[in-house]
């Protein structure tokens, strides 16, 4: 059995194989360093027999004397009364392993803790209810750092363990391209006006590498799939979840079919579900239904390159970094002509796509972004 205080065996009382022995009886003495040779020859004497009544009065815990007992100058001393300082013994404070674990775990400071244990030791349910009783931990309490703790909403709760048991479970692998996006942007310029004087809202560019992801997808179907342990599953429909931030949280409302519609449609519907997850009235068919992700920090925040963790039970999320201009070289020598870059990286599920088979997603990502007027056809 395992002992649930620190110190050291001095005497083992019912060794290896006893039988029938008592509740409450004696069956070893551990000590403190120093004490091992008082308990050479000692043996149980009555008052070390189950309690009685009367002594469950005097004793917090009948069950177990403590040998402590035994030292004439602590026999006749009443525990209770010190419990929190019989628990320290000048720098050092006596806590049980399971009571030290917890208390480690939770950042707590054992000394702003009383213990309730045979003379003061800190028990593991003494932690709990500091813990319960809302005790600061000691990493703020120890700086004197002023603070406030905010409840976590359920969808932060329900998108931490998913993305938790992604990074734990899921052997992510990184790969980035950068795509030159001049003719894109150009193609959103010429197609925009069109929109408004049909009564449609303007195209983004996160519009355009939805309807480019969707293609390179269902030319690269390998990346539209599950790991399922038995089998791979891959799925027919390209349905593309959006990452939109919001103060409730983050929510990944999905564009279905994404690769059968206009750019018009998907610009609308993008809209409309980022609304109703700003509204936080999504309901469960706006996001569920996923085959892969596209996470978004380049235009609203400027991130020029990040990598996304996989939305499970999908194999791959394409996070889309800022555009920038940059100098390249010209078509002669000596000569040189400003492009504008966007660097993407898709993170991988190593065991649903290989490496190759990521490299030849991006290579039909970045074809469609480079020639977007091929995603007209």
């Amino acid at each position: 059995m395992e002992c649930m205080e620190e110190g050291y065996l001095a005497k083992i009382v019912q060794g290896d194989g006893a039988k029938e022995i008592k509740v409450g009886e004696v069956i070893c003495v551990t000590v403190e360093e120093g004490d091992i040779e008082k308990f050479k020859d000692y043996k149980p004497s009555a008052a070390d027999a189950p309690a009685a009544p009367s002594e469950s009065k005097a004793t917090p815990e009948p069950a177990a004397p403590k040998v402590e007992e035994k030292v004439p100058a602590k026999a006749p001393e009443p525990k209770a009364p010190k419990a929190e300082k019989a628990s320290r013994s000048g720098d050092r404070i006596f806590a049980s392993p399971l009571a030290r674990k917890l208390a480690e775990d939770n950042n707590v400071q054992l000394s702003s803790v009383k213990g309730t244990g045979p003379d003061g030791r800190i028990l593991k349910a003494d932690i709990e209810d500091y813990l319960a009783k809302g005790g600061k931990s000691e990493a703020f309490a120890a700086s004197g750092l002023d603070y406030t703790d905010i409840p976590n909403a359920q969808i932060r709760k329900v998108t931490a363990n998913r993305l938790l048991a992604s990074k734990q479970t899921i052997p992510h692998y990184y790969l980035t391209v950068d795509t030159r996006v001049d003719k894109l942007i150009k193609l959103r310029g010429e197609l925009n006006p069109l929109q408004e004087a049909s009564g449609g809202k303007k195209i983004s560019i996160n519009d355009l590498v939805i309807k480019a992801a969707a293609l390179a997808l269902r030319k690269v179907p390998e990346c539209n799939s599950s790991w399922m342990n038995d089998f791979i599953r891959q799925y027919h429909n390209v349905n593309i979840n959006v990452a939109v931030q919001t103060e409730h949280g983050l929510f990944v409302p999905v564009v279905r079919d994404a690769d059968k519609k206009g750019l018009g449609t998907i610009g609308e519907e993008v809209k409309q579900l980022a609304q109703r997850a700003r509204d936080n009235s999504l309901k469960p068919q706006d996001y569920e239904g996923g085959t892969f992700t596209v996470s978004n920090l380049g235009g609203p925040f400027g991130i020029k390159q990040f990598c996304a963790i996989i939305n499970p039970p999908q194999s791959a999320i394409l996070a889309i970094g800022s555009a920038e201009k940059r100098v390249i070289p010209g078509s002669a020598d000596g000569q040189y002509e400003f492009g504008s870059y966007m660097s993407v990286t898709m993170s991988c599920d190593h065991r649903v796509i290989d490496g190759a088979i990521g490299a030849e997603f991006l290579k039909a990502f970045k074809g469609y972004i480079e020639n977007p007027t091929t995603m007209l056809l």
